[in-house]
């Protein structure tokens, strides 16, 4: 079974991004990503920093915002409609989960589609589903790309997408579907789950069960993408799996890791859809 290294890949793709982004700078532009964080979340914290290192990496202008976790609805639609407003902003980043008092999806339909680049905004959702140009949500665009590296052809393949939230399960089972694939979503209610995911050629996993998909559901020669992160504590130390069990998974045609499989794809995507959000603002 190959093990499918998504931190090379993502390095890839920033390397790509930052050949763009060196283009684009010998025009005068420059893209920019403001990223918004609300409160002290420790984790968010991580993912922030991450992300703006990341940024400093290819060229791209990381403008940080930070908020206090008392911030209202209202103030944070304030600094959105600002930032819509900037043109050195090509992308709008605002860092969930948000404080309870916040209206999580007015601020996330506040941002105007060209900058969504966590491509959340229903436009966007919406151009997804009909098969249109639009910002694709960054972890589904990386499974893609990860799943692309082991398939040469997708059409025809039986997919099986297992959780079905907005964020991950709905847009990857859309870009598989426009690959023509034929897909399968499940999720808590589900009936014969393991049976299900006997079936698939591709499997996704993306329920946040740590160890959920075992050896046994993998069919001979399926591809799995394994979205999972949960944090679990053996023998007093904290650890993070995803929600498959790899021992014993050597019939699979490939599989990612977790950690380092989707996670450092998606930061690489967030980066990959700024700098394209540039490129279409500079030719319009």
């Amino acid at each position: 079974m190959k093990i499918i290294d998504g931190t090379a890949m993502a390095e890839g793709i920033l390397g790509k991004c930052a050949e763009a982004v060196a283009g684009l700078k010998s025009t005068g532009v420059i893209p920019g990503l403001a990223v918004v964080l609300v409160g002290h979340d420790p984790a968010s914290d991580i993912y922030v920093r991450r992300k703006i290192a990341k940024c400093r990496q290819v060229g791209v202008r990381a403008l940080e915002h930070r908020l206090p976790a008392a911030t209202t609805t209202a103030e944070l639609l304030k600094l959105i409609a600002s930032l819509n407003k900037n043109g050195e902003v090509d992308g709008i980043l605002v860092q969930l989960p948000l404080p309870r008092q916040i209206d999580e999806q007015a601020v996330l339909d506040a941002i105007i589609p060209s900058k969504d680049v966590d491509g959340f905004h229903p436009v966007n959702v919406g151009r997804l589903s009909t098969g249109g140009k639009a910002l694709v949500p960054c972890t589904p665009l990386g499974c893609m790309h990860l799943l692309s590296s082991v398939i040469d052809d997708f059409r025809g393949l039986k997919a099986v997408v297992i959780g079905k939230s907005n964020i991950v399960g709905k847009p990857v089972a859309m870009l598989l579907l426009d690959r023509e694939c034929t897909v399968t979503v499940t999720h808590v209610h589900t009936r014969n789950l393991p049976e299900i995911a006997r079936t698939a050629d591709i499997l996704v996993s993306a329920a946040g069960s740590p160890g959920l998909v075992r050896p046994d559901w993998v069919k001979p020669g399926a591809v799995l993408i394994d979205v999972g992160v949960n944090e679990i504590f053996e023998n007093g130390r904290r650890r993070i799996v995803g929600d498959a069990e790899l021992d014993g998974l050597t019939h699979a045609k490939a599989a990612t890791p977790v950690p380092g499989g989707v996670g450092p794809m998606t930061i690489a995507c967030l980066i990959e859809n700024t700098v394209r959000a540039a490129a279409i603002r500079v030719r319009t």
